[in-house]
């Protein structure tokens, strides 16, 4: 194999011939040679660079596009500023949902339409997503992305809400819940990333590319619409989700000023496990979701957690992927309504959510 692969690279097999025979007579015409070549594959990069370049996207458009009525842009007190949507009753119990790695608020649209007739229904671009941008303090942990949760419910006037998130964001959810039990009324994990569990099947072409660091590099510069179209292809099951306008924006937020250099960091940032003893110790309710074909967090992590939880339901769907809330949406904003139902009265009676005057 190893005396193959130059064969596959002309030039560079070139270059080993020329530097073989460095110490022949002809060693100044060889470094000639290895310059030129040298130079030719400069101005390759130069010109692949100028013409393949994909370009950030205009803050200003992308605000029309995707930050339109019920958005709203709020300043948190750590001086960021939230691209959010809060919607429904005033008086209804909060939920506060958290989109996955590389997604953003719109994911969360069919459970937003199915909840918010009875619940106040709070979505937000996290850190380094979306139209929030860049974190002001480039802080990429999960103790960066905990500390947006609760100052976004401040922010609010939120004394105590629901959490939920998928992926990345059930991550995020756990971890919040960890330190701040007291403030929650009830957890969803929504193929939520975090368990000691190995991942099943191939992972999607973005993600690795964003895993592996000389491909991470050129990733900020190089961001073909394909990419998020086959990563996205290869996460879900549910192919009719993949359409050119989901593809679009997974495409535009990611190049949104700010996001990709965000993304490289996040990606070189150590992602934290949790432990048995750790979820063992959460008391409080906690829905558990899963696609039983995620080949990004496997169903064995939605096993994991049903077994260590104290109190949890356990849901899982059968040919659903990575996003059950946009392959499933239906029957899982169902099913969320249903566990909602019965957290609603107690939440009330502890006086967690203010009761409507007059």
């Amino acid at each position: 194999m190893a005396g193959k692969w130059p064969k596959q690279f002309p030039a560079l097999a070139i270059l080993l011939t020329l530097l073989a025979n460095w110490n022949d007579s002809g060693g100044e015409w060889a470094m000639k040679w290895v310059l030129r070549i040298l130079g030719v594959l400069i101005a390759l990069l130069v010109i692949a660079f100028v013409f393949f370049r994909t370009p950030d996207t205009d803050a200003a458009e992308m605000r029309v596009k995707y930050g339109s009525e019920p958005s709203q842009f709020v300043e948190l007190s750590n001086g960021m500023i939230v691209h959010l949507r809060d919607e429904g009753p005033r008086d209804g119990l909060p939920v506060i949902l958290l989109h996955g790695s590389n997604a953003d608020l719109h994911t969360w649209q069919l459970w937003a339409e199915a909840l918010r007739n009875e619940y106040r229904v709070i979505r937000f671009d996290q850190r380094g997503h979306g139209l929030t941008g860049s974190a002001v303090d480039d802080d990429y942990t999960l103790d960066g992305f905990t500390s947006d949760v609760g100052l976004v419910a401040d922010a609010l006037g939120l004394e105590q809400f629901v959490l939920g998130g998928n992926s990345m964001g059930g991550w995020i959810s756990a971890g919040y819940s960890l330190e701040n039990e007291d403030r929650l009324a009830g957890l969803m994990l929504v193929d939520s990333s975090g368990a000691p569990v190995k991942r099943e099947g191939s992972t999607p072409i973005g993600f690795r590319i964003a895993q592996t660091p000389v491909l991470r590099d050129l990733a900020k510069y190089f961001m073909p619409r394909s990419i998020f179209e086959n990563s996205l292809k290869q996460s879900v099951s549910n192919q009719e989700i993949v359409t050119e306008a989901e593809v679009d924006r997974y495409w535009e937020m990611a190049r949104y000023p700010g996001n990709r250099d965000a993304t490289m960091k996040r990606f070189r940032t150590p992602r934290v496990t949790y432990n048995a003893e750790q979820v063992a110790g959460l008391d409080l309710p906690v829905l558990v979701m899963w696609g039983e074909e995620d080949a990004l967090t496997a169903v064995t992590g939605a096993h994991w957690y049903s077994e260590h939880l104290p109190s949890d339901t356990l849901v899982i769907y059968e040919g659903v992927g990575h996003l059950p809330q946009q392959e499933h949406a239906e029957q899982s904003a169902a099913d969320v309504l249903t566990w909602l139902g019965t957290l609603s009265g107690s939440v009330l009676e502890e006086g967690g959510v203010e009761e409507p005057v007059g």
